[in-house]
């Protein structure tokens, strides 16, 4: 494509984000204030609580005039699409379109606990630990697809990884069950790169057998062993533990750095993996295999081999999620624990558009939405939990139809590669 034909492209498409932008911050604005506003009581408060139930001292409460708090929030929307129809907010859309989401969800949210009380601080700190799984998988997609292998098998490898953690776990300890629990998921990778890449055996297929696989092995061992020997699904988990200084930053501090050491991983893996991808020749090796493999091969980069590092350390991750759900969450292991984890990981790799900061931001959108769900029955808002945990889904297929601008999913995403 010529730069006079992207140009005008751009021109036939960047009028149309406006308008539909704006368009979407006033329908949001709608909601505050015909669907928030008029259901609420007036002189009635919204109560916000921060606490965390760790020894920590708690900051003060918030106290909500929650009709007037929505008012100032419908109106800020408001005031947020009058002006991107007007005028746009130019490269500013998508962090302005962050930032009126961020007020409709606090507008809902002041909805919620108008009358009651809403741990803020709790909520927030559920939603770190539900994504931790979530992000985990979502970057061992980022690393299989970005050097152009489809790996739907992460919930598989997810779920054996679960099961050989508690397993070995629990007959050795911790430590070791966490490396058997990621090895064995490095092995179901391995497979996986072996037919899709050697024998070019469909991917989606390749990943399928994998899930099916995995899911029918844990729940064979489980239902004959696990639940009948409570010995061996006893592994215990990974206690949280405090960083020094860092921990005793007031809130934040026992939010970010009072946890286990899955969460730290995460953090971990986020700049290492960002760092390595955009910022060393490992990373340009790797994307170019995805990008343009012949390119890459007449260039020296080995395809084949660069393909295999990528799916065995995308499965070593996912082996990592995996563990996450018997060593650092409920210690133990029950059938299909994993309950479509390893596809919702997907959808945020997805959402954050094949990039390990995406990926983490649409991880931590999912696990809101999860802990909101749950929350919001204990509030007794009459809203089924079905719908607030929909919106993550709706939201993918937002992105994936362009409203806030194109994903760039790898051009050799999927397709095998013959060496001439």
């Amino acid at each position: 494509m010529t730069t006079t034909t992207l140009r005008r492209v751009q021109e036939r498409t960047l009028p149309v984000r406006r308008y539909v932008m704006g368009v979407f911050f006033l329908l949001l604005a709608a909601v505050i204030w015909f669907g928030f506003i008029g259901s609420i009581p007036e002189q009635i408060s919204a109560t916000f609580t921060f606490e965390l139930g760790r020894s920590v001292p708690a900051l003060a409460p918030w106290h909500l005039a929650a009709p007037s708090t929505l008012k100032i929030l419908a109106a800020l929307c408001a005031a947020f699409g009058a002006f991107q129809l007007a005028r746009g907010f130019g490269s500013y859309t998508n962090l302005t379109l962050a930032l009126v989401v961020g007020v409709f969800i606090f507008g809902f949210l002041t909805w919620a606990a108008a009358g009651k009380s809403l741990n803020l601080a709790g909520l927030f700190n559920a939603t770190l630990l539900k994504a931790v799984p979530l992000t985990l998988g979502a970057m061992s997609g980022v690393l299989c697809e970005r050097a152009a292998v489809i790996n739907i098998a992460i919930e598989g490898m997810m779920l054996m990884s679960a099961m050989v953690a508690t397993l070995v776990g629990s007959v050795t300890n911790l430590w070791i069950g966490l490396i058997a629990g990621i090895l064995s998921a490095g092995v179901l990778a391995l497979v996986h790169a072996w037919l899709s890449i050697k024998y070019k055996t469909d991917q989606i297929v390749s990943g399928t057998v994998i899930n099916i696989f995995a899911l029918g092995l844990t729940s064979y061992i489980s239902h004959k062993y696990l639940q009948v020997f409570q010995n061996l699904n006893n592994p215990g988990i990974f206690q949280p533990w405090p960083v020094p200084l860092l921990s005793d930053i007031p809130l934040i501090g026992p939010l970010l750095f009072n946890n286990n050491l899955f969460v730290y991983a995460m953090y971990i893996s986020l700049i290492v993996l960002t760092v390595a991808l955009f910022n060393t020749r490992w990373g340009l090796r790797l994307r170019a295999v995805g990008e343009h493999p012949r390119a890459a091969d007449t260039l020296g980069i080995n395809v084949f081999k660069t393909r295999y590092m990528a799916v065995l350390l995308g499965g070593l991750m996912a082996g990592l999620a995996g563990a996450y759900f018997t060593l650092g969450s409920v210690g133990r292991f029950d059938e299909n624990l994993t309950a479509g984890r390893g596809f919702i990981s997907l959808a945020a790799m997805i959402f954050g558009n094949w990039t390990p900061i995406g990926s983490f931001g649409a991880g931590m959108l999912f696990g809101f939405s999860d802990a909101l769900a749950a929350r919001m029955a204990i509030l007794g808002v009459n809203i089924p939990s079905q719908f607030l945990l929909m919106i993550p889904y709706l939201a993918t297929m937002i992105v994936l139809a362009g409203v806030v601008g194109r994903g760039h999913m790898p051009a050799a995403d999927g397709q095998p590669y013959e060496k001439e």
